[in-house]
């Protein structure tokens, strides 16, 4: 299947199951909503998908913009769960694009025939708890109302556009485009002057790619951000074989690592390594590309001084691509330790920078005031522009959730209940929110981890968990208020033993004005989590009671 034809098989099925009451309703079907549907319709359960697009994939649905890219290798960034699809898929590049990652998607749900129980283009509006049944009442902006055993939000924690309130917007005449939500017929920039908000992940892989059409780009930068070289390469068909043929153990080092993917960190610390072992380590993660340079000592994340060394190893090697050293200097972070906001994924960002139809625009400097029918106003000048890119990123983690009305026990929202910040036990259960599963979301590894072999974790557990309480006859399984304040408290406590904290980050939700600022994934690494919840279900779910039926 190609891209393009892969963009457009998404159309509602006429075959979706129409059933009024159903075992488990899941919400969306990116990665963690298509697995979910896969492995419970093969435990022998009814589900039912509901998908706002048109199409399978998630945010590989929706962020289509240029130069969009994953950043964990393609090998990595795939299903585990059968080794056929394993041997059978060919991926062309070290790290996938966004339309062989859809492809890949659009292949998985041909394969096993997920579509028939899939229903496209419908937004879930409500979810409301019946407490005399414990179950779940879910209605849809296209009318279905259906009950439901059990809900799987696999909404994605970043899937929720993050629109600046910025004067003046809607007053603008040219077209407006966010990252998280571009044409599918794409855009074409050439000959047209560009303003591009935002150098977050978006941002930084949008931006090369656009200064190759616009005649001229104005890049408005409120804060730099780390980026490290993807050093994406075609792999041959040597490349492979060598990775198909080594699958179980490259899978069962990703499941024990860090952060889901082969790679270990070094075994010494930074300060105890020479400065010749020092340098040979960064080097090695510099070319192996993108986020992983942040793992590349044990205690990166945890020592300053530590910290330094990587930083210094990191601006060493920027500085060095950038003609203009003032230039260098706004595109060097100066606000935030390294890896304590994600370290970005880039091809030649740093570069583009020595482009005569670049300018970047320090905001921190002079901030935008306001924006008008011809352009964006700062406090010191006025670009006049033909087309404006927001790449302001996502209101990350909560976001999606909380679009949903979801009403629990005694008619609390989830907003509610997470006004002060997510309250979950294990990113899986919600006290008050009895059969009701988060897939990859705060208090999980979520995005501090491969994303696909995340929500294959997750889905086995709750697969796992629903067997339970069929065995025992049991209705339901709810998180305890204690074991919620205690895995918040602890998720806390980790986080304050590392560096992340000290950055106004979007795991912080620090980029959403009035969000609660708390530190939201669990950071004890991927394999630690895996371990913790695989106890906790060999426990008989501690820290879950386990609801039995009425006599």
């Amino acid at each position: 299947m190609s891209a393009q034809s892969a963009s457009s098989a998404g159309t509602p099925s006429p075959q979706a199951d129409t059933a009024a009451d159903v075992d488990v309703v899941v919400v969306g079907a990116g990665f963690a909503g298509l697995y979910a549907l896969h492995k419970l319709r093969g435990d022998g359960l009814s589900v039912r998908v509901f998908e706002a697009g048109d199409g399978v994939g998630g945010v590989w649905y929706w962020n289509r913009y240029p130069g969009a890219r994953c950043d964990v290798e393609s090998v990595d960034y795939s299903y585990s769960f059968d080794p056929e699809l394993q041997q059978e898929w060919n991926w062309s590049e070290k790290y996938a694009t966004q339309p062989e990652i859809l492809e890949y998607v659009n292949h998985v749900a041909d394969r096993y025939d997920l579509r028939r129980d899939i229903t496209f283009g419908t937004r879930v509006t409500d979810i409301a708890l019946d407490e005399q049944t414990l179950r779940w009442e879910i209605r849809t902006d296209a009318g279905d109302a259906v009950s439901a055993r059990f809900v799987i939000l696999a909404v994605g924690p970043l899937s929720n556009a993050n629109i600046p309130a910025i004067e003046g917007l809607d007053s603008f005449d040219g077209g407006v485009y966010h990252t998280a939500h571009w044409p599918h017929e794409g855009v074409d920039f050439t000959g047209k002057r560009v303003g591009v908000i935002g150098t977050g992940s978006s941002g930084i892989q949008t931006i090369p790619e656009v200064a190759k059409q616009a005649e001229q780009l104005y890049v408005f930068q409120r804060s730099a951000n780390y980026s490290v070289p993807a050093g994406n390469v075609p792999l041959s068909d040597e490349d492979r074989a060598a990775q198909k043929a080594n699958y179980p153990e490259r899978r069962r080092l990703s499941f024990l690592s860090g952060g889901g993917s082969p790679h270990q960190a070094h075994p010494k610390s930074a300060l105890e390594a020479s400065e010749e072992e020092r340098r040979e380590a960064y080097e090695k993660r510099w070319q192996l590309g993108g986020v992983l340079y942040s793992k590349t000592f044990p205690d990166q994340v945890t020592n300053a001084e530590s910290n330094d060394t990587a930083r210094s190893f990191w601006e060493e090697k920027v500085r060095a691509v950038i003609d203009d050293p003032e230039i260098a200097e706004l595109l060097i972070p100066k606000d935030h330790a390294i890896g304590t906001k994600r370290i970005c994924t880039d091809a030649n960002y740093y570069q583009t920078y020595n482009r005569d139809n670049v300018t970047l625009v320090n905001l921190k400097a002079t901030p935008i005031e306001s924006i008008d029918a011809a352009g964006v106003r700062t406090a010191d000048e006025h670009y006049e522009i033909d087309a404006l890119i927001l790449a302001t990123g996502f209101d990350a983690m909560t976001g999606s959730m909380e679009k949903l009305n979801i009403v629990g026990r005694d008619g609390q929202t989830l907003k509610q209940a997470w006004a002060e910040g997510p309250k979950t036990y294990l990113g899986l259960g919600v006290a008050g929110f009895p059969n009701l599963f988060n897939m990859t979301g705060p208090g999980s590894v979520s995005v501090l981890a491969n994303m696909v072999l995340h929500s294959e974790l997750h889905v086995n557990w709750v697969a796992d968990a629903i067997a339970h309480l069929d065995e025992r006859g049991a209705v339901a399984i709810e998180a305890t208020p204690e074991a919620a304040a205690a895995w918040v408290q602890e998720c806390s406590d980790r986080a304050a033993q590392t560096l992340l904290p000290t950055a106004n980050s979007w795991y912080m939700g620090a980029n959403i004005p009035g969000k609660p600022r708390v530190f939201m994934p669990f950071i004890g690494g991927f394999g630690a989590y895996g371990e913790i919840i695989a106890e906790v279900a060999a426990a008989g779910y501690k820290g879950f009671e386990v609801i039995e039926a009425s006599a």
